[in-house]
């Protein structure tokens, strides 16, 4: 009997002990899913539920091969946009919970609403899947991607006849480039190398490998003293010029309230990164410090013209003095326009 009674009371702690587990684990869940769209900023504390933490004897965050248990949204610690996390619970009985979750850090300031005027429309060859895109005097350079037509090339603005231009293997996907000096350099997709080409004669110089930690090749620019590149996340990184197998940094990219991912087409102009965000009639303004997107493009108007499908969409940044040219994958025309 004594026995019977024993088993019945070890049942019933263990099962209130169960239901407090849950109890902790879904108030954490509640709280996280709520602060999931309205996210933190740099500086804001944590302030996790009752639950949590009146019966936690510490909680701890990780993130990747990181921990920490000041509760605070740190940059040492977090990026810009989507930090996937676990919460990590001692009890003060001192088992440990744990809970995966996603904690979105958005930039403190909104990002303004950018506004531009038409000034000039220049043809464009349509067979042109626009991938790179850069201007220097009245000489525009391209990279244009899809596997068995990639190519580098380069054509007087207001022509569609190219001056000179190299086509790639048909392994080959091309992605961003960017004028470095008398050399061009150039992404590829999914090979895991860029390639360098004199800029005169677009003939091939050399290769280099990605960093281990790049994926895939999508944007490229130049800022005077680094590679930029982006990888279709919302990373973009800093690669030494000199040995563009080496990152020297990285930043993430968001806005006021919105993570940015997949961003595509580069360009660096007067101390800020211009990006395309791939499918999505807009481009960002980026402060290259702290990833912060300052301002946002809408080039609907324009954009709505000429996408039918995911392919033909905006990608194409470059600058005209203070002048920004824009165009898109298999668009017919190139648009200049002023900043207002």
């Amino acid at each position: 009997m004594k026995k019977s009674f024993l088993i019945g009371l070890l049942a019933l702690t263990f099962l209130a002990s169960c239901n407090k587990d849950k109890e902790i684990l879904n108030s954490l869940n509640e709280y996280n899913t709520s602060m999931e769209s309205k996210g933190y900023h740099f500086g804001d504390a944590l302030v996790l539920p009752k639950e949590v933490t009146e019966n936690a004897e510490s909680v701890s965050i990780s993130f990747g091969d990181k921990e920490t248990s000041e509760l605070v949204v740190d940059p040492k610690f977090f990026t810009l946009g989507d930090n996937p996390v676990t919460f990590n619970i001692k009890k003060k009985s001192g088992e440990i919970l744990t809970q995966d979750a996603t904690i979105n850090v958005f930039a403190k300031n909104p990002e303004a609403n950018l506004t531009y005027e038409m000034v000039q429309e220049y043809p464009h060859n349509p067979k042109n899947f626009v991938q790179g895109f850069q201007l220097e005097g009245n000489t525009v350079y391209e990279s244009d991607g899809q596997n068995g037509s990639s190519q580098i090339l380069k054509y007087t603005l207001g022509s569609t006849v190219p001056i000179a231009s190299t086509l790639q293997p048909q392994d080959v996907f091309s992605e961003g480039s960017t004028i470095v000096g008398d050399k061009i350099y150039q992404l590829t997709w999914q090979n895991k190398k860029g390639f360098v080409y004199d800029k005169s004669s677009l003939k091939l110089l050399n290769e280099f490998a990605y960093p281990n930690i790049i994926g895939e090749g999508w944007g490229l620019t130049y800022d005077g003293k680094n590679l930029i590149l982006s990888d279709g996340t919302k990373n973009i990184y800093f690669l030494d010029v000199n040995d563009p197998s080496k990152m020297v940094r990285y930043i993430s990219v968001a806005g006021n309230s919105t993570a940015y991912d997949q961003l595509n087409e580069l360009e660096y102009h007067r101390g800020f990164i211009y990006a395309n965000v791939w499918q999505k009639p807009i481009i960002l303004k980026i402060d290259p410090a702290n990833g912060e997107v300052v301002g946002k493009f809408d080039f609907s108007e324009i954009a709505k013209q000429h996408t039918t499908g995911n392919d033909d969409v905006l990608n194409g940044i470059a600058f005209k003095g203070d002048n920004m040219l824009v165009t898109g994958k298999n668009w017919p025309k190139i648009y200049e326009v002023t900043i207002k």
